[in-house]
């Protein structure tokens, strides 16, 4: 398992960062994203023991690894919408998972420019792609390049990608390329998938995780279909490592690997019960790695930052001015100041309904639950449908689970605040909101997390106008027992809504 233990910043570390920032990149270094779907910091350079995964390692033995690496949410769309802005999900109407799908759009702030625009305007030939022509990202042969995944929120100019490869650029012309892996996906969401996953590293990979061989968190029963899927969600991560090193061949093949600004990292944690869309570490915490031409080499940081820096990070490499209103920062920078804090939320996650909001500090986690009158794990069809969802909520039906899986996972009404010491509590299952000895504490993080809502423009919740837009093209692309499922779900949030809950 990966333990990232904390790396707080000290002087050497500073010193040894600050010195290497000072050597700026070529103003025309290529640019490449491997962005990766629903994966932890699962790598050996982040911790994990149980598998190998050499090619990762190598970005992050020949670049800067940042071991304290946070989304700003939790979930595919609304984190895409971020990271391709530069901003903050929230601030831009884009934080409510697969939002203005419906006849009801979202238009993104004036001034608000996608980060592929700006590449583009500046002379680089932008694109989207596997990075690996006749390859598809699930890492199989095929005979259609295309685009990549986008995901976004918002009304978006599909001319701002070139091509799906940077193989079409002029001579000479520097190249913007989005790579997206499947990552955790790739273990589907059954326990059969699970398996046939497993089967598959057996023989592409030459062998597979022992199922019994894993730990899982402390609120996770050993359950033999949550110890299948855990291994083979670590087999997805030896296979995004395998992609990342056919990446790597095809940048030395092409003598392009050092002058191209590589940086990795995921979309947000492993989708689980308490992982994907929440924001405790399982679905927030992201391996992060830049690798490239005036990146320090075999650097680990331990300062907070979030996803949305790789925006600036990338515009400052290649020499583009960074607009004023970005959120992100470039922390390669000689003035960069770190972050006292970092934030997260969650919003509607398909049809289900949520607000929460958080604040991280070097050693606190305080959380704001907007409705806890509400269960954590509230009706969902996609979550409800995965295998390993189906076994915890059986075990729990069954009275199976021990006291710690209960009361994280199945508590009928949430706290209202939650607060960790996440740096000594991995899982964050002690929660110290009630400790008196801490109240200075909680007090100045819940005005921490007022002051962030007001001065980024916290957007808050969904208008009913724009939730009925979107579940109506939710249930436009739905059949049968989803379909009806969906239905249910919907008007159990309308009439929670109408409770006041």
């Amino acid at each position: 398992m990966n333990f990232f233990p904390p790396a707080p910043v000290g002087a050497l570390l500073l010193c040894a960062w600050l010195v290497g920032s000072a050597v700026r990149a070529d103003p025309t270094p290529n640019v490449l994203w491997i962005v990766v779907d629903d994966m932890s910091a699962n790598f050996a350079s982040n911790g994990e023991t149980l598998i190998r995964t050499p090619n990762v390692d190598r970005l992050a033995r020949e670049g800067t690894q940042f071991d304290h690496a946070f989304v700003t949410v939790p979930v595919c769309s609304p984190c895409r919408s971020a990271f391709i802005t530069g901003m903050y999900q929230t601030s831009i109407g884009a934080h409510h998972h697969r939002s203005g799908r419906g006849e009801l759009k979202i238009e993104l702030p004036a001034g608000v420019v996608p980060i592929p625009e700006l590449f583009q305007q500046a002379g680089y030939f932008t694109c989207i792609g596997s990075g690996l022509p006749g390859i598809s990202p699930n890492g199989k042969p095929t005979n259609r390049d295309r685009l990549g995944k986008t995901d976004y929120n918002f009304e978006w100019d599909a001319g701002m990608y070139d091509s799906h490869d940077w193989a079409g650029r002029n001579d000479g012309q520097p190249f913007f390329m989005q790579v997206h892996l499947p990552g955790g996906k790739l273990r589907g969401g059954t326990d059969r998938s699970a398996i046939e996953l497993s089967r598959r590293a057996e023989q592409e990979l030459g062998g597979s995780v022992d199922p019994e061989s894993v730990t899982l968190p402390p609120y996770y029963p050993r359950d033999p279909v949550l110890l299948r899927d855990w291994a083979a969600y670590l087999d997805s991560v030896r296979f995004t490592d395998d992609y990342v090193g056919k990446l790597i061949e095809r940048l030395e093949r092409e003598g392009l690997l050092d002058q191209t600004l590589v940086i990795f990292m995921t979309d947000h944690g492993i989708s689980h019960a308490r992982g994907k869309q929440f924001l405790y570490d399982e679905g927030t915490h992201v391996p992060f790695v830049v690798r490239g031409p005036g990146i320090p080499a075999g650097v680990r940081r331990g300062d907070l930052i979030e996803h949305i820096d790789m925006a600036a990070i990338s515009l400052s490499a290649a020499g583009i001015a960074i607009p004023g209103r970005l959120h992100a920062q470039d922390v390669f920078a000689a003035d960069y100041q770190p972050r006292d804090a970092v934030f997260s939320a969650r919003d509607r996650c398909d049809e289900t309904v949520d607000r929460i909001r958080s604040v991280r500090t070097d050693e606190y986690l305080y959380i704001r639950n907007f409705f806890p009158g509400r269960p954590l794990l509230q009706p969902n069809v996609y979550k409800d449908s995965k295998s390993i969802l189906q076994a915890l909520r059986g075990l729990h039906a069954s009275g199976r689970l021990d006291a710690v899986a209960e009361r994280v996972l199945f508590r009928e009404t949430r706290p209202a605040e939650e607060l960790y010491r996440w740096t000594e509590d991995r899982w964050q299952v002690t929660d110290l909101a009630a400790d008196p000895s801490l109240r200075p504490t909680l007090t100045a993080l819940r005005e921490r997390l007022d002051r962030w809502i007001l001065e980024t423009g916290d957007q808050g919740e969904e208008s009913e106008a724009m939730y009925d837009s979107d579940m109506a093209a939710y249930l436009g692309g739905r059949a049968g027992e989803r379909e009806s499922l969906t239905k249910r779900n919907i008007e159990l949030m309308k009439r929670w809504a109408a409770e006041g809950k």
